[in-house]
Protein backbone atom coordinates (compact mmCIF):
# COMPACT_ATOMS: atom_id res chain seq x y z
CA UNK A 1 0.00 0.00 0.00
CA UNK A 2 1.31 3.46 -0.92
CA UNK A 3 1.74 5.82 2.00
CA UNK A 4 -1.14 8.28 2.29
CA UNK A 5 -0.31 11.89 1.40
CA UNK A 6 -1.73 14.61 3.62
CA UNK A 7 -2.31 18.32 3.03
CA UNK A 8 -2.68 20.47 6.13
CA UNK A 9 -4.57 23.72 5.58
CA UNK A 10 -4.86 26.74 7.86
CA UNK A 11 -6.79 29.99 7.49
CA UNK A 12 -5.40 32.83 9.57
CA UNK A 13 -5.22 36.53 10.35
CA UNK A 14 -2.82 38.17 12.84
CA UNK A 15 -1.98 34.96 14.66
CA UNK A 16 1.67 35.53 15.55
CA UNK A 17 0.95 34.42 19.12
CA UNK A 18 -0.24 30.97 18.04
CA UNK A 19 0.86 30.17 14.51
CA UNK A 20 4.33 28.74 15.21
CA UNK A 21 2.98 26.19 17.67
CA UNK A 22 0.31 25.25 15.13
CA UNK A 23 2.77 24.89 12.24
CA UNK A 24 5.25 22.89 14.30
CA UNK A 25 2.50 20.37 14.99
CA UNK A 26 1.76 19.76 11.28
CA UNK A 27 5.23 20.05 9.72
CA UNK A 28 5.19 16.26 9.24
CA UNK A 29 2.40 16.65 6.65
CA UNK A 30 3.29 16.46 2.95
CA UNK A 31 2.22 20.05 2.35
CA UNK A 32 0.98 23.02 4.36
CA UNK A 33 -1.49 25.40 2.72
CA UNK A 34 -1.99 28.85 4.27
CA UNK A 35 -4.82 31.24 3.40
CA UNK A 36 -4.23 34.59 5.08
CA UNK A 37 -6.75 37.42 5.13
CA UNK A 38 -4.40 40.37 5.55
CA UNK A 39 -2.17 39.83 8.58
CA UNK A 40 -0.23 42.92 9.67
CA UNK A 41 1.81 41.28 12.42
CA UNK A 42 4.55 38.61 12.11
CA UNK A 43 2.16 35.81 11.06
CA UNK A 44 3.32 35.65 7.44
CA UNK A 45 7.01 35.79 8.29
CA UNK A 46 6.55 32.79 10.57
CA UNK A 47 4.48 30.93 7.97
CA UNK A 48 7.23 31.38 5.37
CA UNK A 49 9.56 29.35 7.58
CA UNK A 50 7.32 26.32 7.08
CA UNK A 51 5.78 26.64 3.62
CA UNK A 52 5.75 28.68 0.42
CA UNK A 53 2.11 27.81 -0.27
CA UNK A 54 0.67 31.04 1.09
CA UNK A 55 -2.34 32.67 -0.53
CA UNK A 56 -3.71 36.11 0.33
CA UNK A 57 -7.51 36.35 0.24
CA UNK A 58 -9.83 38.97 1.78
CA UNK A 59 -11.93 37.58 4.60
CA UNK A 60 -15.13 36.04 3.24
CA UNK A 61 -16.45 34.30 6.33
CA UNK A 62 -15.45 31.08 8.06
CA UNK A 63 -17.25 28.74 5.66
CA UNK A 64 -16.09 30.36 2.43
CA UNK A 65 -12.52 30.85 3.61
CA UNK A 66 -12.12 27.19 4.55
CA UNK A 67 -13.91 26.06 1.40
CA UNK A 68 -11.38 28.00 -0.65
CA UNK A 69 -8.42 26.69 1.38
CA UNK A 70 -9.59 23.10 0.87
CA UNK A 71 -9.68 23.66 -2.88
CA UNK A 72 -5.96 24.53 -2.82
CA UNK A 73 -4.94 21.22 -1.26
CA UNK A 74 -3.23 18.88 -3.72
CA UNK A 75 -3.29 15.57 -1.81
CA UNK A 76 -6.03 13.02 -1.26
CA UNK A 77 -6.30 13.63 2.48
CA UNK A 78 -6.81 17.12 3.95
CA UNK A 79 -6.26 18.03 7.58
CA UNK A 80 -7.79 21.29 8.75
CA UNK A 81 -6.34 22.93 11.82
CA UNK A 82 -7.00 26.41 13.18
CA UNK A 83 -4.12 28.71 14.07
CA UNK A 84 -4.88 28.38 17.79
CA UNK A 85 -4.87 24.58 17.64
CA UNK A 86 -2.13 21.97 17.84
CA UNK A 87 -1.94 18.34 16.74
CA UNK A 88 -0.68 16.35 19.72
CA UNK A 89 2.14 13.82 19.10
CA UNK A 90 -0.30 11.02 19.91
CA UNK A 91 -2.77 12.29 17.32
CA UNK A 92 -0.03 12.63 14.70
CA UNK A 93 0.99 8.99 15.22
CA UNK A 94 -2.63 7.85 15.13
CA UNK A 95 -3.38 9.75 11.91
CA UNK A 96 -0.37 8.31 10.11
CA UNK A 97 -0.99 4.73 11.21
CA UNK A 98 -4.73 4.93 10.52
CA UNK A 99 -4.43 6.39 7.01
CA UNK A 100 -1.83 3.79 6.08
CA UNK A 101 -3.97 0.90 7.31
CA UNK A 102 -6.40 -1.15 5.25
CA UNK A 103 -9.41 0.22 7.16
CA UNK A 104 -8.88 3.74 5.81
CA UNK A 105 -10.06 2.62 2.37
CA UNK A 106 -13.58 2.32 3.81
CA UNK A 107 -13.61 5.72 5.55
CA UNK A 108 -13.77 9.21 4.01
CA UNK A 109 -13.43 11.35 7.12
CA UNK A 110 -12.26 11.28 10.72
CA UNK A 111 -13.53 13.32 13.65
CA UNK A 112 -10.79 14.49 15.99
CA UNK A 113 -11.16 14.81 19.75
CA UNK A 114 -10.60 18.46 20.61
CA UNK A 115 -9.62 19.47 24.13
CA UNK A 116 -9.62 23.11 25.28
CA UNK A 117 -6.89 24.85 27.28
CA UNK A 118 -8.32 27.84 29.14
CA UNK A 119 -7.89 29.59 32.48
CA UNK A 120 -4.68 27.68 33.07
CA UNK A 121 -6.09 24.17 32.68
CA UNK A 122 -7.18 21.49 30.22
CA UNK A 123 -10.96 21.13 30.14
CA UNK A 124 -11.95 17.47 30.04
CA UNK A 125 -15.34 18.23 31.55
CA UNK A 126 -17.51 21.30 31.89
CA UNK A 127 -19.19 21.78 28.50
CA UNK A 128 -16.40 21.59 25.95
CA UNK A 129 -15.59 17.90 26.34
CA UNK A 130 -15.96 15.54 24.67
CA UNK A 131 -16.00 17.60 21.49
CA UNK A 132 -15.34 15.91 18.16
CA UNK A 133 -14.64 17.94 15.02
CA UNK A 134 -14.56 16.41 11.53
CA UNK A 135 -11.19 17.79 10.42
CA UNK A 136 -9.43 14.97 8.55
CA UNK A 137 -11.11 14.06 5.28
CA UNK A 138 -10.73 12.97 1.70
CA UNK A 139 -10.66 16.12 -0.38
CA UNK A 140 -12.75 14.77 -3.24
CA UNK A 141 -15.48 13.56 -0.86
CA UNK A 142 -15.73 16.73 1.20
CA UNK A 143 -17.40 20.11 1.00
CA UNK A 144 -17.20 22.82 3.62
CA UNK A 145 -20.52 23.98 5.01
CA UNK A 146 -22.29 25.00 8.20
CA UNK A 147 -23.26 28.55 9.14
CA UNK A 148 -20.81 31.25 10.19
CA UNK A 149 -19.15 31.21 12.61
CA UNK A 150 -19.77 27.49 13.08
CA UNK A 151 -18.32 26.05 9.89
CA UNK A 152 -17.91 22.30 9.41
CA UNK A 153 -16.73 19.66 6.97
CA UNK A 154 -19.50 17.76 5.23
CA UNK A 155 -18.17 14.36 4.18
CA UNK A 156 -19.83 11.98 1.76
CA UNK A 157 -19.72 8.38 2.98
CA UNK A 158 -18.44 6.72 6.13
CA UNK A 159 -16.71 8.60 8.93
CA UNK A 160 -14.99 7.46 12.11
CA UNK A 161 -13.40 8.92 15.25
CA UNK A 162 -9.79 9.14 16.37
CA UNK A 163 -8.83 9.26 20.04
CA UNK A 164 -5.66 11.38 19.89
CA UNK A 165 -6.22 14.94 21.05
CA UNK A 166 -6.40 18.10 18.98
CA UNK A 167 -5.32 20.75 21.47
CA UNK A 168 -7.20 24.06 21.37
CA UNK A 169 -5.68 27.14 23.03
CA UNK A 170 -8.97 28.92 22.80
CA UNK A 171 -9.03 32.25 24.70
CA UNK A 172 -6.31 34.33 26.34
CA UNK A 173 -8.61 35.17 29.23
CA UNK A 174 -12.13 36.14 30.25
CA UNK A 175 -12.05 39.48 28.43
CA UNK A 176 -10.98 37.74 25.20
CA UNK A 177 -13.75 35.15 25.54
CA UNK A 178 -16.42 37.80 26.10
CA UNK A 179 -15.13 39.92 23.21
CA UNK A 180 -15.19 37.01 20.78
CA UNK A 181 -18.58 35.73 21.89
CA UNK A 182 -19.93 39.24 21.41
CA UNK A 183 -18.75 39.16 17.78
CA UNK A 184 -19.96 35.60 17.20
CA UNK A 185 -23.41 36.37 18.63
CA UNK A 186 -23.84 39.21 16.14
CA UNK A 187 -23.05 36.91 13.21
CA UNK A 188 -25.32 34.19 14.51
CA UNK A 189 -28.21 36.60 15.10
CA UNK A 190 -27.92 37.82 11.51
CA UNK A 191 -27.91 34.26 10.20
CA UNK A 192 -30.89 33.32 12.35
CA UNK A 193 -32.82 36.29 11.02
CA UNK A 194 -32.04 35.38 7.41
CA UNK A 195 -33.14 31.79 8.04
CA UNK A 196 -36.53 33.01 9.31
CA UNK A 197 -36.07 32.38 13.03
CA UNK A 198 -37.47 34.99 15.39
CA UNK A 199 -36.78 35.87 19.01
CA UNK A 200 -39.19 35.83 21.96
CA UNK A 201 -39.19 36.41 25.69
CA UNK A 202 -39.21 32.65 26.22
CA UNK A 203 -36.13 32.15 24.02
CA UNK A 204 -34.29 35.07 25.63
CA UNK A 205 -34.90 33.52 29.06
CA UNK A 206 -34.78 29.77 28.45
CA UNK A 207 -31.83 29.49 26.07
CA UNK A 208 -29.33 30.96 28.57
CA UNK A 209 -30.77 28.77 31.35
CA UNK A 210 -30.47 25.69 29.13
CA UNK A 211 -26.88 26.49 28.18
CA UNK A 212 -25.87 27.07 31.79
CA UNK A 213 -27.47 23.76 32.79
CA UNK A 214 -25.62 21.95 30.00
CA UNK A 215 -22.20 23.38 30.86
CA UNK A 216 -22.47 23.31 34.63
CA UNK A 217 -24.63 20.26 35.37
CA UNK A 218 -24.84 17.88 32.39
CA UNK A 219 -21.18 18.30 31.41
CA UNK A 220 -20.12 18.39 35.08
CA UNK A 221 -18.65 21.88 35.01
CA UNK A 222 -19.20 22.04 38.78
CA UNK A 223 -16.28 19.60 39.10
CA UNK A 224 -13.96 22.30 37.70
CA UNK A 225 -14.55 24.56 40.69
CA UNK A 226 -14.85 28.32 40.21
CA UNK A 227 -13.56 28.25 36.58
CA UNK A 228 -16.42 25.85 35.75
CA UNK A 229 -18.95 28.29 37.15
CA UNK A 230 -17.35 31.22 35.31
CA UNK A 231 -17.44 29.44 31.95
CA UNK A 232 -21.04 28.27 32.43
CA UNK A 233 -22.13 31.84 33.23
CA UNK A 234 -20.32 33.32 30.22
CA UNK A 235 -21.79 30.66 27.92
CA UNK A 236 -25.26 31.48 29.26
CA UNK A 237 -24.57 35.15 28.52
CA UNK A 238 -23.57 34.13 24.97
CA UNK A 239 -26.94 32.45 24.46
CA UNK A 240 -28.66 35.53 25.90
CA UNK A 241 -26.79 37.84 23.50
CA UNK A 242 -27.78 35.82 20.42
CA UNK A 243 -31.49 36.13 21.04
CA UNK A 244 -31.40 39.71 22.33
CA UNK A 245 -29.51 40.75 19.19
CA UNK A 246 -32.00 38.81 17.07
CA UNK A 247 -34.82 40.71 18.82
CA UNK A 248 -33.02 44.00 18.21
CA UNK A 249 -32.52 43.13 14.54
CA UNK A 250 -36.23 42.32 14.16
CA UNK A 251 -37.17 45.71 15.63
CA UNK A 252 -34.77 47.51 13.32
CA UNK A 253 -36.11 45.72 10.24
CA UNK A 254 -39.73 46.30 11.25
CA UNK A 255 -39.10 50.04 11.73
CA UNK A 256 -37.41 50.22 8.34
CA UNK A 257 -40.36 48.46 6.70
CA UNK A 258 -42.91 50.74 8.36
CA UNK A 259 -41.03 53.88 7.36
CA UNK A 260 -40.57 52.76 3.76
Amino acid sequence: MNEAKISAFIVCWNEERNIRRCLESVKWCDEIVIVDSGSTDATLQICKEYTDQITHRPWSGYVEQKRFALSLCSHDWALNIDADEEVSPELMTEIRSTLNSAQSSQVNGYALSRVVYYLGKWWRKGGWYPEYRLRLCRKNRTTWGGTDPHEKAIVEGATAKLSGELRHYTYTGVADQISRLNRYSTTIAENLYRSGERSSAIKIFLNPVSRFFKFYILKKGFREGLPGLIVACIEAYYAFLKYVKLWELERSKNKSNHSA
